[in-house]
């Protein structure tokens, strides 16, 4: 990975870390004249935005170093400086929005008009406009701003556990192999052909984490409590209504989804009738969920699986691939794993005037196709948002991130079974699709409930220990896959499970992976039966980037969020897959 493109070396990244800290300063002669004249505001938020794009840049490239070796001390302090200058840009900056509060939605419109440089804040200042009645005073916003070093606490203590610290078990596999679980090593045997080895390898692993339940469950309680104190302050009655404020994403979104999975789980009851089929088992249990229903001794090495994106993405138009066939051949990537490395894979946008980076941890599966090019999806988002937005409205939000990197899947499992060359070929990838919708709808809407039932316990003065929240993910589990039913049987232990996912230390987060694989499968199926018009609908989305709201960004496509029909489509698509499954077994 190219990291000189950002700085040639760390000490050019501190000299910048520091002059950014000495800029910080000249923001406060702005305090109090905002409301001069629009020439006035726009030198502000000019400045503003200069700082800020600086500190994304210097935020990549910290958070990068850190995470290619979590074992390393210097990148982790680095990732600390940046955290504390990012909050100290907070404060500077913590007045700026009462400010503009208090000018009203008139004046604010008047300047607009007045200075056509404003445009590119328009969409900003309308929205502190809009959220205005939850923007406080300077002394209180400042506290806040300064506070959110402290509220990053816990998820910097479980990304150090759970990365580098956690005593992981090695256990060894039928096949004489000894494997270290920790969470790539486990990714990997999880998905074991001996059924004993799946036992073993989760009942290993999440016994590691059971000996920390409780640690890990104050930790998260921390993390919950930040949340629920920081909607407080700011009036609103949630920390959900917090979360899906900012992005005016309504309340109706959220719990239509889960209504919605809620409703469909006897499809996904029936995916999991398919897979102990598939299997040959008596009965099916947690442990079951991972091996690939039909085998595949196809292996995808990181060229071959370049190949094969370039391929799938060709109905995005000349544009498109010619963007991502560049990109792919340049060294914007950090590719196999290794020991200290983050697991896990994610793309790094913010350095607006560069390019995007990605972290993966690359394995010869389909499963790491399949990431491959989903990842891809997020940095061509971001490659088209930079070259058609200016930068305070190129970053866009985690509501419409997902969209481009599931649909890039989509189309990627869409092409693999239609070129399938033989029944065994076509039900595998099929069994992939079906797998990727459980996972990202399913399994993602299931957090997504855990999430808003934890939170709401802490709102009404709960309290939840490591045991407790094990009890609340254990219903969950139960519920989601059908204990009840006889479907599927849960041991306990496996309800520590929520303890491993780190996705709960960003508040109401998750849901938008079902949101967007409902949304995605909307646009590949517009796509492929439109033409031009469907593939240039779905990229002006992409090139929307955070110009305007999510949800609004989606209904001027034709796409509303707010309706079940995004989620029941899914549901009838999964439904239509097994469907075809099913045929391609009856006997001839």
């Amino acid at each position: 990975m190219g990291l000189t493109q950002l700085y040639p070396n760390e000490g050019a990244w501190d000299a910048e870390r520091l002059a950014v800290k000495g800029a910080l300063p000249n923001l406060k002669p702005f305090k109090g004249t905002l409301g001069t004249d629009a020439a006035t505001l726009l030198r502000a938020l000019d400045e503003s935005s200069s700082v800020r794009k600086r500190l994304d840049r210097l935020g990549v490239y910290a958070n990068l170093k850190a995470d290619e070796d979590l074992r390393s001390t210097k990148p982790q302090e680095m990732r600390q400086l940046m955290q504390a200058l990012s909050s100290e840009y907070g404060q500077a900056v913590s007045w700026m929005r009462p400010e503009i509060a208090a000018l009203g939605k008139d004046k604010i419109e008047a300047f607009i008009t007045a200075e056509p440089g404003l445009a590119r804040h328009a969409f900003a200042l309308r929205d502190v406009q809009r959220l205005a009645s939850h923007v406080l005073s300077d002394e209180t916003e400042s506290v806040l701003a300064g506070s959110s070093v402290v509220r990053a606490g816990p998820n910097a203590i479980y990304s150090q556990l759970s990365n580098a610290e956690l005593p992981w078990p090695t256990i060894t596999l039928a096949t004489g192999k000894k494997i270290r679980l920790d969470s790539p090593g486990s990714s990997d045997a999880r998905q074991a052909t001996h059924r004993d080895d799946r036992k073993k390898v989760f009942d290993s692993f999440f016994g590691a984490w059971n000996q920390y339940r409780n640690t890990i469950g104050q930790m998260y309680v921390a993390s919950v409590r930040g949340d629920v104190f920081s909607a407080r302050s700011r009036k609103y009655p949630t920390a959900l209504a917090a979360s899906l404020a900012a992005n005016d994403v309504p309340d109706d979104v959220y719990r239509s989804l889960v209504q919605a999975a809620n409703d469909g789980l006897p499809t996904l009851h029936r995916y999991f009738k398919l897979r102990q089929r598939l299997l040959g088992l008596k009965e099916i249990r947690y442990y079951d969920i991972y091996p690939p229903m039909l085998k595949s001794d196809r292996k995808f090495p990181i060229e071959r699986t370049r190949e094969l994106t370039l391929a799938a993405v060709q109905p995005l138009g000349p544009d498109y691939v010619a963007k991502i066939t560049k990109a792919t051949a340049e060294r914007w990537v950090n590719v196999y794993p290794s020991e200290g490395k983050r697991s896990g894979a994610y793309m790094s946008g913010s350095a607006y005037d560069v390019h995007p980076f990605l972290l993966l941890n690359h394995h010869e599966s389909y499963d790491g196709l399949s990431t491959y090019a989903h990842e891809w999806g997020h940095a061509l988002h971001s490659v088209l948002a930079n070259e058609a937005q200016p930068y305070e409205t190129a970053g866009y939000p985690l509501f419409l991130a997902e969209i481009a990197s599931t649909c890039n899947e989509m189309l990627l499992a869409d092409r693999m079974v239609a070129e399938a060359k033989s029944k065994d070929d076509k039900l595998f990838y099929l069994g992939q699709i079906l797998e990727t919708l459980r996972g990202t709808f399913f399994r993602q809407t299931m957090f997504a409930e855990f999430e808003l039932k934890t939170h709401e316990a802490i709102e009404r003065g709960e309290a939840l220990s490591g045991d407790k929240l094990s009890a609340i993910y254990l219903d969950l589990l139960k519920r989601y896959h059908g204990d009840a039913q006889g479907v599927m049987k849960i041991d306990d232990l496996y309800g520590v499970e929520w303890a491993f996912i780190p996705h709960f230390y960003r508040a109401y987060y998750v849901y938008q992976y079902a949101t967007s694989i409902s949304a995605a499968a909307w646009f590949a199926e517009q796509i492929q039966t439109k033409g031009d018009a469907g593939r240039d609908n779905y990229l002006a989305v992409l090139k929307a980037g955070g110009s305007d709201h999510p949800v609004a960004i989606l209904q001027k496509a034709g796409l509303d969020m707010t309706k079940p029909e995004p989620y029941q489509a899914l549901v009838r698509r999964m439904n239509t897959i097994m469907d075809e499954m099913e045929k391609l077994l009856a006997p001839a």
